[in-house]
């Protein structure tokens, strides 16, 4: 890992992209395991599906990965503008080649019009993820950020779940039960962590508006996410908005 880290901050955009091509890789490895008939038979299913494995797989990983570096190193949460680890470096390296590789897979399959939000999300993490390898500043806050991977695991599996036709399923009760948890514990909290620091350091620190206003147009983001999350799941407006079996509706369906 010593030997690694000067290659990596000498050279932070070619590493992205060969995290980027591994996750592409992976992509491609993931297609060879199985798929619901259901899915197979909806294109635009049989994309969400794969692109949905490949975010799993990251989320799991950068996930487990970022909780590890703060009890390890719990200056990470105290120092987030200038303290990081080798290891933590490296997380922030993979994490944003996955977020261009899924950027680059949502616009060259033909569904950016329909992932708007995601493409924004996806270019404001990657800008300030880059920023931070460049500079080797808010590496730590860059990880904290990461703690919402660990509620994207459930988000995932919710989408997944929907794909494959479960919702009446054991599996998706208990998951949206457990995924509205982890969207207050690890997503809304760590977002508004990140949010009161940066206000209450904002004097001193560099490129502050910047990070701000990246951090509230995510604040915004998420919160909408959370109500309509909270109003799929928990106060659902129709059988047939539940179901989700009309194909006009599909794509609507799924992002709910």
């Amino acid at each position: 890992m010593e030997a690694l880290l000067p290659v990596l901050k000498s050279h932070p955009g070619p590493s992205v992209l060969v995290c980027s091509l591994i996750f592409r890789l992976a992509h491609q490895l993931l297609q060879r395991l199985p798929v619901p008939k259901v899915v197979k038979q909806d294109a635009f299913r049989s994309w969400k599906w794969k692109n949905l494995s490949v975010s799993m797989v990251h989320s799991v990983l950068t996930g487990i990965w970022a909780l590890t570096c703060v009890v390890v190193w719990p200056e990470t949460l105290s120092d987030i503008y200038s303290y990081h680890t080798p290891l933590s470096y490296l997380l922030v390296c993979i994490s944003t080649g996955y977020f261009v590789h899924d950027a680059t897979d949502i616009i060259l399959s033909g569904h950016a019009k329909g992932s708007w939000e995601f493409l924004l999300h996806h270019a404001l993490v990657i800008w300030c993820f880059l920023y931070a390898l460049y500079t080797q500043l808010y590496v730590a806050g860059a990880v904290i950020a990461l703690f919402v991977e660990v509620n994207s695991v459930t988000l995932h599996l919710r989408l997944m779940l929907k794909l494959a036709s479960a919702q009446s399923s054991t599996l998706y009760y208990v998951n949206k039960l457990t995924n509205l948890f982890t969207y207050v514990m690890f997503r809304l909290t760590t977002q508004f962590y990140l949010t009161w620091f940066i206000i209450h350091n904002y004097s001193w620190l560099d490129h502050g508006g910047y990070f701000l206003v990246s951090m509230m147009v995510m604040n915004i983001m998420i919160l909408i996410y959370f109500y309509r999350l909270l109003r799929a799941d928990f106060f659902p407006r129709s059988c047939a908005g539940q179901n989700g079996m009309h194909n006009n509706n599909t794509k609507k369906f799924i992002s709910d």
